[in-house]
């Protein structure tokens, strides 16, 4: 079974493995996060990813729990793929339960996992600024930086705040520049750009 949530007829299934859509020398953009719920804006930035990064696909990984999130509040891991199916609407974008199924809780062994079963596709880690303003606090965040390119998109009143954040601080010699897009899946880690 897959990974990737079916979008026509299997929105009820979250038994997976590893997709075996990606071929090499695909570019695909990594969202992560709780999709809780998963809104327009998650859309938006995905498709804005897609055009200005050249990316084949977008894999969004509803995670089960976010070590940083409290878990009241939380919907089902079931309810959240399926509004994230409904909500996604482009054939590029695929909702994927990987961490379900490899039982990943972080996001750097998650990578590895990806990076060493994938080791031909480029994948771009894709994260809003106000996820950059706690990057730090995420577990083995230098690992993940090593992993994979990071793109980056404004939120409203987050720009200047998450760029003096300590990630972006510690990397600005390896960020390009916004213009510099579509040439971000053919620089090593660490890599990343920010969208405004």
């Amino acid at each position: 079974m897959s990974a990737i949530v079916d979008q026509k007829s299997e929105k009820k299934n979250l038994a997976c493995s590893l997709p075996i859509a990606a071929t090499s020398k695909q570019t695909i953009g990594l969202m992560g996060g709780s999709f809780n719920p998963a809104h327009s804006g998650h859309r938006l930035i995905s498709e804005l990813a897609i055009k200005r990064l050249g990316l084949n696909k977008v894999w969004w990984l509803v995670s089960p729990q976010n070590p940083l999130k409290a878990s009241a509040g939380m919907a089902s891991i079931k309810e959240r793929v399926q509004h994230a199916v409904k909500i996604s609407r482009n054939p590029k974008i695929k909702v994927m339960t990987v961490e379900s199924f490899l039982n990943t809780q972080y996001t750097a062994d998650l990578l590895k996992i990806l990076s060493k079963r994938f080791s031909s596709t480029r994948f771009i880690w894709i994260m809003g600024a106000d996820n950059l303003l706690q990057f730090s606090e995420w577990k083995n965040w230098e690992e993940i930086t090593s992993l994979v390119r990071i793109a980056i998109f404004d939120r409203p009143n987050f720009s200047l705040k998450s760029l003096a954040a300590g990630m972006p601080r510690r990397f600005s010699s390896k960020r390009l520049r916004e213009r510099e897009g579509l040439l971000l899946k053919y620089k090593p880690p660490p890599s990343l750009d920010f969208f405004s």
